[in-house]
């Protein structure tokens, strides 16, 4: 994984925000204490990302996170953390417990509750963020196995650990298809050595059914500018008919085919109006979202907002009088 911050080329004075910025942006909000002065502080990060899936390799001096109550309220995009101990050791505080996690260990914590990380030898660390909606776990469950660590005596942890460390450094799985070839494995690999350690395999599974909505609509999101996208395709994806499909998502009131149309309309109109607005023609901007036919896009479009698609971008884009 290429690093797209390192400390070294920061001046000192600086270095502290940066980082703080750096992970705020990219991972989470969360205080940081680096032990070290500014001028000894070196932090080496390396960012990546599979599907839904935010991967974060770091190393640096020693440092202490906190991921404080009142951060914590704030989360607006409940997330489990996964963190792989690579050399090294660290602890692992939430939920009133904490673990000390050697090389080949792991533990998960969530955002939304406070923990803490320590680092008192440095960091040699990779953190794969999960959007807790994907795993479909129970909130007890995943209370129950935060801070705990899961390590070489468990077979299924083994199995995970060896796994997410190549998922975290190789740069060809995060991109393409291999990116959305793996993220499902990703998500039932973890879901597995969760439950598998809770010993309740069968409080993994009913959440599936009751998340199936989130999660289909969740796929859409991600492939929406894809011109493939069809009832079929998504109901394969979730392995579940294209009736059922259809009755899962009339129960959360959502007809597919408007549900579609509104969210790629949303996005040409975002598009249209943002800073790139006329580096494409409009048919172009319709096309990457999904519409074909340039005369339907306009026709949508209008109806949906009142005005032409081209109207719309003039009224952001002026052209300018010569």
């Amino acid at each position: 994984m290429s690093p797209v911050l390192d400390t070294a080329s920061i001046p000192p004075r600086d270095r502290e925000e940066v980082v703080r910025q750096a992970v705020w942006e990219s991972v989470v909000a969360v205080d940081i204490d680096h032990r070290p002065p500014a001028e000894d502080l070196s932090v080496r990060i390396g960012l990546g990302s599979v599907g839904p899936l935010t991967i974060c390799s770091a190393r640096a001096t020693a440092v202490t996170i906190h991921r404080t109550a009142r951060l914590a309220r704030k989360d607006e995009e409940p997330a489990v953390f996964l963190g792989l101990q690579m050399t090294g050791t660290s602890l692992v505080v939430q939920n009133g417990r904490e673990c000390l996690l050697g090389p080949g260990d792991f533990a998960v914590y969530e955002s939304t509750a406070p923990y803490t990380l320590l680092f008192d030898a440095g960091v040699d660390h990779h953190f794969l963020r999960f959007p807790r909606a994907a795993l479909a776990l129970p909130e007890r469950l995943l209370r129950d196995v935060s801070a705990v660590p899961l390590g070489a005596d468990d077979p299924v942890a083994r199995l995970a650990f060896t796994y997410f460390a190549q998922l975290a450094a190789s740069d060809a799985l995060h991109q393409g298809a291999h990116a959305d070839a793996v993220v499902e494995p990703s998500v039932e690999l973890l879901r597995a050595a969760l439950a598998s350690r809770h010993g309740a395999d069968s409080l993994a599974r009913a959440p599936l059914e009751a998340t199936l909505s989130l999660r289909i609509t969740r796929y859409i999101r991600e492939h929406l500018a894809e011109p493939d996208l069809s009832a079929a395709r998504i109901a394969a994806a979730h392995g579940i008919s294209v009736r059922r499909l259809y009755a899962v998502l009339s129960r959360s009131g959502i007809t597919l085919g408007d549900w579609i149309r509104t969210r790629r309309l949303a996005e040409c109109r975002r598009e249209l109006a943002g800073p790139n607005g006329r580096l494409r023609t409009v048919a172009a901007i319709g096309r990457r979202w999904g519409f074909a036919d340039a005369t339907h896009f306009s026709k949508v479009f209008k109806r949906a907002y009142g005005m032409p698609p081209r109207d719309w971008r003039d009224q952001h884009h002026p052209r300018s009088r010569t």
